[in-house]
């Protein structure tokens, strides 16, 4: 692995490449690249590999598509969304989940291993409607949510697939009623198994549920009985804010709701009752955000933990440190884009989706159409929760399309996925990113470069 790095780095200096620093530590090869200057051009590259790469060593292709589901026979309404793995139990790393975000939702699975994609959660199962969040669980099971929710709406509803590795095509798809309803997108556990969520909406709030159960080996006892509490950031009733963060319970620790939030509950019929997160934020002073989106967690090497929130209408994201209870603006408008040295302004738009890489650098993708559609790199080599600047890392051409759900594989550090969504054809695809060319790829570019006399000697140096 060293001995390739080198050689890498080394041919990247040749071309004239600003690589990052290289060292037999690094986990992965993602983190080395060249920021592009701007955006790819609408339409410019084809919709088998629409990102430009900022690597010459990154490498994409296509792993499924719209079109040959359909043709297949499969029960899939497209937009494609989040992404994630079974990341632990038997055959970890095998498949990957993405529900569909329409009026008629579902859930589809892909085959790592035989290249096969099938519908899991038919389009439309119990009214499942905008399908968006997507969460492997700590006890082993899939975890999807509605991203709809709003006066008179009987969605909001946080799901779990029970059974997500049977062979089947109708998984046990159970409605975790004790979650209260919001438009959920992001989602996150802690190292306790505390569950934390967003209400995608502007003036939307940042939720956690902690179980009754937090070591629960099943969905039916974790989710059986827990407490929702809402953020509230440098004392709360206010919007967009940072500093000292606190928990404000919105319901007991069994679930039911609280004397303060007791008009938020709801009745759905039929003796089912329901709250209202977003009422319950409310009332007890949550502080609110504009679109609130994905959110991710990372463990720091301290042990600290830290929650990322994009907020899209605001063109931010924020870092909120779960140990110390601080809430940071990692990444706005004002930080510097590496290329011009300068705040990087609207360049960077509407940021959607946080993926983490097997080095911990944190990567930002836009909510925008192909042509304006970019991943970032943020740089926050100090991890404080404040990025000292971000590098335009990928561009999307595809129309009317935009990347989403960019997760990095957790068994391969060198791969990572993304679905390029509602495209104008309608063809979503999934797409695997490789940062590390085939061996005999590298080994022709640089004997192209005419370095193969430093390979020797790197092999017996």
């Amino acid at each position: 692995m060293q001995f390739r790095k080198l050689a890498i780095a080394a041919a990247i200096g040749l071309m004239g490449v600003s690589a990052h620093q290289v060292s037999a530590a690094d986990n992965t090869y993602f983190d080395n690249f060249t920021a592009l200057a701007g955006n790819v051009a609408a339409g410019s590259l084809p919709e088998t590999a629409p990102l430009q790469l900022s690597s010459p060593f990154f490498s994409q292709k296509v792993l499924a598509d719209r079109n040959t589901q359909l043709g297949l026979g499969e029960s899939n309404s497209g937009n494609w969304d989040m992404i994630t793995a079974n990341e632990t139990g038997t055959d970890a790393g095998r498949y990957l989940y993405a529900p569909f975000e329409t009026g008629q939702g579902g859930v589809q699975r892909t085959d790592l291993w035989t290249g096969v994609t099938k519908t899991i959660v038919q389009s439309g199962t119990q009214g499942f409607r905008s399908g968006d969040f997507s969460r492997w669980t700590p006890w082993g099971t899939y975890m999807t949510a509605e991203e709809s929710w709003g006066t008179n709406s009987t969605n909001g509803r946080l799901f779990e697939v029970t059974n997500p590795l049977a062979d089947t095509l109708s998984a046990d798809f159970v409605h975790r009623n004790v979650v209260p309803r919001v438009s959920h997108e992001g989602g996150a556990f802690d190292k306790n198994n505390s569950f934390y969520f967003i209400d995608e909406f502007n003036g939307g709030s940042i939720y956690k549920y902690v179980s009754a159960a937090p070591a629960a080996t099943t969905g039916n006892s974790y989710f059986d009985k827990g407490q929702t509490f809402v953020l509230k950031a440098n004392g709360g009733s206010n919007s967009n804010a940072v500093g000292a963060a606190t928990w404000e319970a919105i319901t007991t620790g069994t679930g039911t709701p609280l004397a303060t939030t007791a008009g938020a509950m709801l009745n759905m019929g039929g003796g089912s009752f329901s709250m209202d997160g977003r009422a319950a934020a409310d009332m007890v002073g949550g502080t609110n955000y504009q679109r609130p989106e994905d959110i991710e967690l990372q463990v720091l090497g301290n042990g600290d933990e830290i929650l990322y929130i994009a907020t899209t209408t605001t063109h931010e994201v924020y870092s909120l440190n779960l140990a110390t209870n601080e809430m940071k603006l990692f990444v706005s408008r004002a930080t510097f884009n590496s290329v011009t040295g300068a705040a990087v302004g609207s360049e960077f738009t509407s940021p959607d989706n946080i993926a983490i890489d097997a080095n911990g650098n944190i990567y930002i993708s836009e909510d925008q159409p192909g042509g304006r559609a970019d991943i970032w790199f943020a740089n926050d080599a100090d991890r404080d929760g404040v990025a000292e600047s971000i590098s335009r890392w990928a561009s999307m051409s595809t129309v009317g399309a935009e990347p989403t759900g960019l997760y990095f594989d957790k068994f391969n550090p060198n791969v990572a996925y993304v679905n390029i969504q509602h495209p104008a054809s309608g063809n979503d695809t999934l797409l695997q990113i490789t940062a590390v060319p085939e061996p005999e790829t590298y080994v022709m570019f640089l004997a192209g470069l005419g370095l193969m006399g430093l390979m020797a000697r790197r092999r017996v140096g």
